[in-house]
């Protein structure tokens, strides 16, 4: 019984769709085609957004990265000139003379 259903309804529609003019078959044409356009553009441009977002957070993340390699490479400069100071005192103690002597040695 549900098959005969199924194959009265699939026959009802096949027999109204013969039934349609070909103006109406136009239109119902021209209305697919449009939404086909219309998903199309959407599709585009939601592809042109996402490429500007991921470039933006590209070049956020090279920035952040530059900032955070001026940190370290200041941070490290630092750390020398602390261990200069901290070598020319011990050697100003062994050498009983003064840390600005022991530097210029």
């Amino acid at each position: 019984m549900r098959k005969f259903t199924t194959f009265a309804a699939t026959a009802a529609t096949a027999l109204l769709l013969s039934a349609c003019s070909e103006k109406t078959q136009d239109a119902a044409g021209s209305a697919v085609e449009s939404a086909g356009n219309d998903v199309a553009d959407e599709a585009a441009a939601a592809t042109d957004e996402l490429a500007a977002k991921a470039a933006a957070a590209v070049d956020d993340a090279a920035a952040k990265t530059d900032e955070l390699g001026e940190k370290a490479s200041a941070e490290a400069k630092k750390a020398a000139a602390a261990a200069k100071q901290e070598t020319a005192k011990v050697e100003a103690s062994l050498h009983n003379e003064s840390v600005a002597e022991a530097k210029a040695d």
